[in-house]
């Protein structure tokens, strides 16, 4: 039911009005393609009138010449008839002429006049003669045909030419009418001279008129639809295709395609399965590949501690993406693949993406590169930076591990050897082994042995490694950029995707876009009789292209053969509803006058069916109209404007209608039967033996009988031929169910023509002289039908068209999304969530992003004693993956950001949000939540963030101990045991930040903070919390116990004080009494656990199941 008061929603309803769409296509600066679409599809029209009047004429003519009993009379009709049609299709093949068209439109109009005029002179001419030489008195033929022919298939490309034109022949015809009466040719029409005959003609005209404005209203409506819609298809396509593109350059960009194809259908197959819901992490899996013969390079920035601590962060983001970027573009050069960059660590493989037999010379010419560019950038800013490079070749393992921040890393005993070799070897050379040096095949490089300080590292002792300097080699390759690198380096924003009916359309996609439309455009189907196509499709049946799909997606009577896809098109709301009722009801309403005008006396049920069928009628029109005239009255100027009950009962009514193809077909059978009422009226009150007897009578005693004619035939025909062509032209109803009624209609009148009302048509005025007046109306009705069928038959192709290309655009819209949350998605696992937005509006254009925070707290976290193998990864992932899983309590209330994993390294950070940020490039939206909503950005209230972070790390040791556990009753059946031990480092700060790299963007973190919590890690012991000594300060005001540990040497800064948090047996921390308190003081101790029911290892380890939701306490929270 609907409610008593309610507001008006006409946005959808106004999407569908000819003033609205006009104006779209004019802001959408369409209006010229529109007409040289409107030129293709006018002419499309007349090449179906061509076809038309080439049939009519042959059938008018086919029809005298074997109907007439004195042929010799017809001769003068048959060839003035050809004449005519062949000066008509001369005059009108002049619109063929694309070209001279486009460029002079009014050609168009003046042609379609000329036509139209030279029919209407045959026509008028033809009778005239007749009168005037053979004494035959004949009625206008063509009229109905004429105007029609007008409103349907002349190429008049604007509908106030198309009336002016149909009134100025309904004008003719009425004053060539009064002018034949005034000259005293009134014998035979005596009865059509009185007032009511002559308006009858008036009525006739006005509404073939109306029926014809309709035609255009409802073809221009559709067709500047289809023209939008496949203006948005098209901008979705081209969106769609460089949102592809450019997720295939950020998924390269850190996997190698064989493994991000994998992860790409795993994030849009996530996507698609949980709808509209948004998640942060992928399933549970891991992606890992043995890869042999390949070469690993290590790299390292010599005095990178001192840049972090005494460059700006605008200077320092600037001479790191300096830096890197042209290591990125050497490295594409030589076809070696980045794997990531650590700070000051730069490392990378060459023959990881396929093989390659020269790896080791790309890696070391590679390395010689690096050291040459470095020393430019060293000269270019006045730096004191140097390059130690480390070479070695062998096997290594490379994917992905974990659920968050996805990052493709390598793995294995050689890839720690060529750590070895960076940081045992020499600043400005490369330090490669014996095994690289096996491998390379020039014999130009200049090779001196390795340092002391290698010979006597214990790994290479033990591994028996060799080590040698190479301090130059062959000349450098030329810098010429791959087309890969050039595609990755000119990625379109995502943003610049366009949506409809806006302007804000990215500059780069314009051209390409402008020109693809342009092309779509001239490829858009016109009408459903191409011929050209159909030989086409069959020429060329093994090729797919876009008019085959539509041709084929359709059956001969225009149904859909995807039936879904036909009970969808029949289904849809119908918005043009209106439109339809008013024309029935004004056609009604002229039925209504002929009938009182052609009817002689007084029927009281005749009264009663009108009274009640204009009622309905009007009703009907009401109610589908007072929605628009709320809207006109109230809603245009206030859109919150609330309606009253009565008010909402219509609005309820009319959309019903709209939604319900059953209800609207019952209307249009009741309003199509309505009108044949009005129209059997005329009939019912005619006493055809009554009028047969007075015209015997005539003839016997002959005299002449006047005004006893019950009805007017050729007034009743023109009535049944609007009648035939409104039926047609109801919109949104199945088209074989109007094609039916039309049918019956047509066969009815017939009927009534040769049988019931034979003598009365046969003693009508005739077309021609001779010819039978029965045949003349017949065939009249037949042209009309046919005339009607063929055009309403275009405009049905074209709604075919129209929803095939909504659906099509709905798809796009589908898969556009799908892409977009996929690359959303990645982005996130690239970058902060914070800088994704700055990424997506200005970094995919290669400007520089860099933030400072005074105060942000840094961890490293190593876990210690794993060996690289592949079943020890498939145990990291695990691991990986639970800390991930944890983390995402504390990103969301804590602002705990995931850096990067390294190995067995996870470097994660607290504070990095733009609401505490001091410096930042670009400005981007700073929304509080969670922790940042609960503390202000004095000093002392950032210091939280250690705090945070130190309870993330405790949780961290608390879900590896439960997992060690967990694995162990798990290993007692394998004979194994998980003995990997974990160390953590803290330390707080300021910390600059940025984003760096050409085609691979990475984000990370500088500062001091970050080295000294790098180094509390490296120095740190197993199972314990290192932290500085301000961090441990500061977790002690929130009464976190620390131990001072002593003094510690840390490369760089000497020997400085460090603590170890106090850590109980149950991984609680040891408190004190607090100077202040946290924000937040609960916290889940086993949050990892809650995201799955269950985590399987034995997927991967191939045991038995374990399930973390079966452990105790599952629901334990601690207070802190």
């Amino acid at each position: 039911m609907p409610p008593k008061r309610c507001l008006l929603n006409y946005s959808k309803e106004r999407m569908w009005e000819p003033g609205y769409l006009k104006a779209k296509c004019k802001e959408l600066g369409l209006e010229d393609e529109f007409q040289l679409y409107q030129i293709r599809l006018w002419k499309s029209y007349l090449s179906v009138f061509y076809l038309l009047h080439i049939l009519v004429s042959i059938s008018h003519v086919t029809l005298l010449l074997t109907t007439c009993e004195h042929v010799e009379l017809i001769y003068f009709d048959v060839g003035l008839f050809i004449a005519s049609a062949v000066l008509l299709l001369s005059i009108l093949s002049i619109n063929f002429y694309d070209t001279f068209i486009a460029n002079h439109t009014w050609v168009m109009f003046v042609s379609s006049t000329l036509a139209a005029l030279t029919l209407v002179l045959t026509d008028l001419f033809q009778t005239f003669y007749h009168k005037k030489y053979t004494n035959w008195t004949l009625v206008s033929f063509y009229d109905t045909y004429i105007i029609f022919m007008i409103y349907m298939f002349l190429p008049i490309h604007f509908i106030f030419g198309a009336v002016c034109l149909g009134l100025l022949v309904s004008a003719i015809y009425i004053i060539y009418f009064l002018i034949f009466v005034r000259i005293r040719f009134v014998q035979l029409f005596s009865d059509m001279v009185r007032f009511s005959g002559m308006w009858v003609d008036i009525v006739h005209y006005m509404s073939l008129n109306m029926v014809g404005v309709f035609f255009r209203m409802m073809n221009d409506i559709v067709v500047r639809s289809s023209f939008l819609d496949r203006h948005q298809y098209i901008k979705e396509e081209l969106w769609l295709r460089n949102a592809r593109h450019q997720e295939k350059l950020l998924l390269d960009s850190i996997l190698p395609p064989e493994i991000s194809e994998q992860l790409q259908r795993v994030i849009q197959n996530r996507i698609s399965q949980a709808g509209a819901r948004s998640f942060s992490v992928l399933d549970r899996s891991m992606t890992i590949q043995v890869h042999p013969d390949v070469s690993i390079l290590y790299a390292d920035v010599v005095n990178y501690t001192h840049l972090t601590t005494t460059l700006t962060v605008e200077q320092l983001v600037t001479i790191l993406h300096d830096l890197y970027w042209r290591f990125d573009m050497a490295a594409a050069r030589y076809r070696v693949q980045r794997i990531k960059f650590l700070g000051d660590c730069y490392y990378c493989v060459a023959g990881l993406v396929e093989p390659d037999p020269d790896h080791a010379d790309n890696c070391v010419g590679l390395g010689l590169c690096m050291i040459s560019e470095i020393q430019d950038v060293r000269y270019i800013h006045q730096l004191d930076i140097n390059m130690r490079i480390g070479v070695h070749s062998g096997n290594l393992f490379a994917g992905v591990i974990g659920q968050t921040k996805l990052q493709y890393d390598v793995w294995g005993l050689d890839v720690t050897i060529a750590n070895v070799l960076e940081s045992t070897g020499v600043p400005g050379f490369v330090h490669i082994s014996n095994v690289t040096l096996s491998n390379l095949d020039s014999p130009e490089y200049v090779v001196i042995a390795g340092p002391e300080k290698a010979v006597n590292h214990p790994l290479l002792q033990k591994y028996k490694i060799k080590t040698y300097i190479v301090e130059s080699g062959p000349s450098s390759r030329e810098s010429s950029i791959s087309n890969d690198l050039n595609n990755a380096l000119s990625v379109i924003s995502i943003n610049s995707r366009p949506f409809l009916h806006t302007k804000n359309e990215d500059e780069s996609l314009q051209a390409v876009f402008n020109a693809e439309l342009h092309e779509e455009f001239r490829k858009m189907p016109v009408s459903p009789y191409n011929i050209k196509e159909f030989y086409n499709n069959h020429r060329k049946k093994g090729q797919k292209n876009t008019h085959t799909k539509l041709y084929n997606q359709v059956t001969f009577f225009l149904t859909f053969r995807d039936l879904d896809l036909e009970k969808a098109y029949l289904s849809r709301t119908d918005f043009m509803f209106k439109y339809n009722i008013l024309l029935v009801w004004i056609v009604g309403l002229c039925l209504l006058m002929i009938q009182l005008a052609d009817t002689n006396g007084v029927c009281a049920i005749c009264i009663c069916l009108d009274f009640f069928v204009m009622l309905s009628m009007f009703l009907f029109t009401f109610i589908s109209w007072y929605k628009k005239i709320c809207w006109w009255r109230k809603g245009k100027r206030n859109p919150r404007y609330i309606y009253d009950r009565f008010s909402c009962f219509l609005f309820y009514i009319y959309e019903s209608i709209q939604g319900s193809l059953l209800i609207r077909v019952f209307i249009y059978l009741f309003v199509t039967s309505s009108n044949c009422v009005v129209v059997g009226i005329i009939l019912f009150n005619c006493d055809r033996n009554d009028f047969i007897l007075h015209k015997i009578e005539s003839k016997l005693f002959h005299y002449e009988d006047f005004g006893t004619m019950c009805f007017q035939p050729w007034p009743l025909t023109n009535i049944c031929a609007v009648m035939i062509s409104m039926a047609i032209t109801f919109t949104r109803i199945p088209f074989m169910v109007r094609t039916l009624v039309v049918i019956a209609q047509t066969l009815t009148y017939i009927l009534l023509i040769f049988l019931y009302y034979s003598y009365n048509y046969h003693n009508s005025v005739s077309s021609n002289p001779s010819l039978s007046a029965e045949y003349a109306h017949c065939l009249l009705i037949l042209i009309v039908a046919v005339t009607s069928y063929l055009k309403e038959r275009q405009i049905e192709f074209a709604n075919k068209v129209n929803f095939s290309w909504q659906k099509e655009l709905e798809n796009k819209e589908r898969d556009a999304h799908l892409t977009n949350q996929s690359i959303i998605i990645l982005l996130n696992n690239i970058l902060p969530s914070h800088v994704v937005e700055v990424y997506l509006n200005s970094l995919a254009k290669h400007e520089l992003y860099y933030e400072n925070y005074q105060m942000v707290s840094v961890m490293f976290a190593m876990l210690m004693n794993f060996q690289m193998d592949l079943e020890n990864l498939r145990i990291l992932n695990e691991i990986i993956t639970e800390f991930d899983i944890l983390l995402l309590y504390y990103k969301e209330y804590f602002v705990v950001e995931k850096i990067k994993v390294v190995g067995c390294t996870y470097m994660a950070a607290c504070g990095l949000d733009v609401s505490f940020a001091g410096t930042i490039s670009n400005p981007v939206n700073r929304n509080s939540e969670g922790l940042r909503a609960s503390i202000d950005k004095s000093q002392k209230d950032l210091e939280e963030v250690v705090f945070v972070l130190t309870s993330y790390a405790l949780d961290m040791m608390r879900t590896l101990e439960r997992f060690k556990t967990t694995y162990k009753s798990l290993a007692v059946l394998r004979g194994q045991s998980l003995g990997g031990t974990i160390s953590i480092g803290i330390s707080s700060g300021e910390v600059m930040a940025g984003i760096v790299g050409a085609s691979q963007p990475h984000y990370d973190i500088w500062g001091d903070a970050v080295n000294m919590a790098s180094r509390m890690q490296s120095t740190g012991i197993a199972d314990k919390i290192q932290v500085t000594e301000e961090t441990a300060i500061i977790l002690e005001e929130f009464g976190v116990q620390c131990n001072y540990r002593g003094l510690v040497y840390v490369k760089g800064r000497g020997e400085i004080p460090t603590y170890l948090v106090d850590i109980s047996k149950e991984y609680d921390f040891t408190v004190k009494q607090s100077v202040r308190k946290p924000s937040y003081e609960q916290r889940s101790t086993i949050l990892s656990y809650f995201p799955y029911e269950a985590i399987d290892i034995t997927k991967e380890l191939g045991d038995r199941q374990i399930s973390f939701s079966a452990m105790p306490n599952q629901n334990d929270h601690t207070n802190i």
